[in-house]
């Protein structure tokens, strides 16, 4: 299996490199517009119109070669030999183990109320997590006006 493995990958390879080099050969849209002004884009090696047909339809031969070897390579390592299938079952079928979660909900060894990274013997906030309240500064006395100079 491995023989036929590595075969089907050389052909794709092979067929990937001439395929590229196909369609850098090839010519655009626009380069028969600009023989007909005298630039000379249209020679090529297989003649002015020789080339659209034989380069087009060698390209096709290659993607249809390319392709098939791309199915077969996938096919051969689905069902073959590479291992791919434990069981035949997906990690989805299998049952996930139990988690053990102590009773009430309490972590062993932990100490009540205590903050997790404060030093130690440090007493824990208010249970609301928010900061100890600091007492506000007494308030201002009204502003009394100072008497006009007499």
């Amino acid at each position: 299996m491995q023989i036929w493995m590595t075969l089907i990958l050389a052909v794709q390879l092979l067929t990937a490199v001439i395929m590229i080099g196909l369609v850098l050969v090839q010519h655009g849209k626009g380069a028969d517009m600009g023989a007909s002004f005298g630039s000379g884009a249209s020679g090529s090696l297989f003649g002015a119109t020789g080339s659209a047909n034989f380069l087009s339809r060698s390209t096709a031969v290659c993607a249809t070669v390319f392709f098939l070897c791309t199915l077969a390579l996938a096919y051969l390592a689905n069902a073959g030999g590479s291992g791919v299938r434990q069981g035949g079952s997906s990690v989805l079928d299998r049952a996930a183990p139990a988690a053990s979660a102590p009773a009430g909900g309490a972590i062993p060894g932990a100490i009540p109320g205590a903050i997790p990274g404060a030093a130690p013997g440090a007493t824990p906030g208010p249970a609301t997590g928010a900061s100890p309240a600091v007492p506000s500064p007494a308030p201002a006395s009204p502003a009394v006006p100072a008497p006009a100079g007499k």
